[in-house]
């Protein structure tokens, strides 16, 4: 293949590859995200951030495994152990 129609196939795709960086309103991670020591999450101070946007959805904090949205606890030792699923205390 002559090496400018190879390089003009490369540069399309990279063009795509940038594109879809630049123009997608979210970005799909397919790998585990890390972040260095001494980084931040920073957000807006609009009308806030959501993390786990459906009650269905997992989470889990510190190791622990993640567990869909607890109902809303009615004495302490829900509380408790409620924290504990999550992750939160010991």
């Amino acid at each position: 293949m002559d090496k400018t129609v190879e390089l003009g196939n490369r540069i399309k795709k990279l063009e795509a590859i940038i594109a879809d960086l630049v123009f997608s309103d979210r970005y799909v991670f397919q790998r585990n995200l890390q972040l260095l020591d001494g980084r931040n999450i920073q957000v807006a101070k609009g009308t806030g951030t959501k993390i786990g946007t459906e009650a269905t959805q997992k989470l889990g904090f510190y190791g622990a495994t993640p567990i869909i949205r607890p109902v809303a606890p009615t004495d302490t030792a829900t509380i408790i152990s409620t924290l504990q699923a999550l992750g939160l205390t010991q």
